[in-house]
């Protein structure tokens, strides 16, 4: 018993001491461990300095991408812009024609059919087309037409009256003063050369033709101041001798409808006259001159107004929108009075005004 009891007590000091004492294996994980911890602290520092780094440079791309895609969104849109604006350009430089291929070749034939088409629809819009100019017989039309140059009819026809009343006869006019002459011509411009002119047919008239107008194309050129465009305006309307008339409206006409590249007026006369027969020329004339002053103006054409646009290649030169056009018609289609003073019964619009109406 006594043995057991020191046995037991000199085992627990041994426990003790031994407990008490760390081998050197557990001194070097004491170190690890240490070391470990204090590196921790450092490591995780860095870490988060890293993750903080990453985190910014993340969101800076973010931040860069939507103004990346702002700029090309702002570039696309400005090409779209610049696309539409030089398909529009070359749309209106082309100025198709509704229906009609406009820069295709055409031959004599269509040309012909296509031409005589445009007189008859502008026939039924222009039934009542006649010379815009007042008169009573053919001296006082020839004197007229003298001094629409330059001018418009509408004047021509408010000055006129006053004319005709002080010199009613050629041999009238041959012997009057000239100065008291432009004072009545005045107001259609040029007046002393239009003197000049007047007077000399009148002087003509009466001394080689027995005070009448002749009725012949050799001998009405042979006047003073008196060209083919004047003869035929005579011819055609007083004398009932087909003609046609080639001012400028006509002209700009026939050309933007392609009948002819001319510029030259006798050329255009020759070109035109050969794609109608003879018993047409008048009143197509008429017709024309009237389409151009009406609608087929010379710097803004009314093209949503006009009635012939299958049929005219330069559709699209003008205002084609149909309300803009209607605001750009002229005279009796504008609601208007007309040119004349005295136009004919069939006339639709209201007469125009004399001189000094308000």
């Amino acid at each position: 018993m006594v043995k057991s009891s020191e046995s037991g007590t000199q085992a627990r000091p041994a426990a003790k001491k031994t407990g008490g004492k760390r081998t050197a294996a557990e001194k070097t994980t004491a170190k690890t461990a240490k070391a470990t911890a204090k590196k921790a602290p450092a490591a995780k520092s860095a870490a988060a300095r890293k993750t903080t780094a990453e985190t910014t440079s993340t969101a800076g791309k973010k931040s860069a991408a939507p103004k990346k895609a702002t700029r090309t969104a702002a570039s696309k849109t400005a090409a779209a812009k610049k696309t539409t604006a030089a398909k529009k350009t070359a749309a209106k430089k082309q100025a198709p024609a509704a229906g009609a291929a406009a820069r295709a070749p055409e031959s004599h034939t269509a040309l012909v059919r296509r031409a005589r088409k445009i007189n008859r629809e502008l026939a039924e819009v222009y039934s009542y087309a006649h010379p815009e100019l007042d008169f009573e017989n053919p001296y006082q039309l020839l004197l007229a037409t003298v001094l629409s140059a330059q001018t418009t009819d509408l004047r021509v026809n408010q000055t006129t009256p006053g004319l005709f009343a002080r010199y009613p006869e050629p041999e009238d006019l041959a012997a009057a003063n000239p100065e008291e002459v432009e004072e009545l011509i005045r107001p259609t411009g040029f007046f002393r050369a239009k003197t000049k002119s007047i007077m000399g047919i009148a002087r003509a008239v009466r001394d080689e033709f027995g005070g009448e107008v002749p009725g012949r194309l050799e001998d009405l050129v042979k006047l003073p101041g008196v060209g083919r465009k004047t003869a035929f305006v005579v011819l055609g309307n007083a004398f009932g001798v087909p003609g046609i008339t080639v001012d400028t409206h006509f002209g700009r006409l026939v050309r933007r409808w392609r009948w002819t590249e001319e510029t030259d007026p006798d050329k255009v006369e020759r070109a035109v006259g050969a794609l109608f027969p003879k018993s047409e020329w008048t009143e197509l004339s008429h017709r024309v001159i009237f389409h151009g002053r009406r609608i087929c103006h010379s710097r803004k054409p009314a093209c949503g107004a006009c009635p012939i646009t299958p049929l005219c290649p330069s559709y699209g030169e003008g205002e084609t929108d149909p309300e803009k056009a209607r605001k750009l018609l002229k005279y009796e289609m504008g609601g208007m009075p007309g040119q004349r003073l005295k136009p004919p019964p069939d006339y639709p619009g209201k007469p125009a005004p004399p001189l000094g109406a308000a």
